[in-house]
């Protein structure tokens, strides 16, 4: 898998001082007007747009693979990883390791660029939902730079009984906050997976804002959004003609 080259890119208005990566869910469909898979979170990038907010941030919506997905049959889908039982995807037994792990090298990457770029690795967000917010969660918690922040939405905890032993040592994200948003009535991730996601982070000395929505199921509610909003204007205000310097946005 590629890293931006696989993506779709929506450039800062002002002058570059913040990214934030959005990653899409499970079979995420192409927009009309993009041939990107991701592209069906760059609502984001274009409801900020137009009210003039993160005029510094660049928005990157990556795109993933299209493999086989063994739960939907084996048809091919944009997946960051194979499922083969919906079961309880919090606490499943069989996961598909390699390809989570492919894909957190995919994120690990993008990030690399932005500060190989001259972004502060603090000026860097990465998020997403569903299987993508799994993702984020388990990429953002793993990440061997600091991050402005990690958020997950209507997701879950990946390799629940390794993950762990893929931070590094000095935990650099240890102190970054993550912000996790669930409908209470989400019939695909169930609304419990969330909590005990959240519920496991805590117990392992992360900072998780859960936040609850209540009668929304496997989608995204306004409130959610707005919520997200405060969260991203508190990891990565902009910072106008100052220098930009590692913890500039933390």
């Amino acid at each position: 898998m590629a890293s931006s080259a696989a993506a779709l890119v929506v450039p800062a208005v002002k002058r570059h001082t913040s990214t934030v990566i959005v990653a899409h869910g499970l079979g995420d469909r192409q927009a009309a007007t993009h041939p990107f898979y991701g592209a069906g979170w760059s609502f984001l990038a274009d409801q900020y747009r137009l009210q003039n907010k993160f005029s510094e941030t660049k928005f990157i919506f990556p795109n993933a693979p299209s493999i086989p997905i063994t739960v939907n049959m084996g048809m091919r889908m944009p997946g960051w990883y194979d499922i083969s039982d919906i079961g309880d995807l919090a606490n499943r037994s069989s996961e598909d390791e390699p390809g989570i792990l492919r894909s957190q090298k995919v994120f690990h990457a993008l990030i690399a660029e932005e500060i190989a770029a001259g972004i502060p690795s603090e000026r860097i967000v990465l998020g997403g939902f569903s299987q993508g917010g799994a993702m984020s969660l388990l990429a953002g918690i793993t990440c061997p730079t600091k991050l402005g922040g990690v958020f997950g939405l209507s997701s879950y905890l990946l390799l629940r009984d390794k993950v762990q032993s893929l931070v590094p040592a000095e935990s650099p994200n240890k102190a970054t906050g993550i912000f996790m948003g669930h409908g209470d009535s989400d019939p695909v991730v169930r609304y419990e997976w969330g909590q005990q996601t959240a519920a496991k982070l805590q117990e392992w000395g992360w900072k998780v804002d859960f936040r609850t929505y209540p009668g929304l199921v496997h989608s995204a509610a306004p409130q959610e959004i707005d919520d997200l909003e405060k969260y991203l204007m508190e990891k990565i205000p902009e910072v106008g003609d100052k220098p930009l310097a590692a913890g500039s946005g933390s």
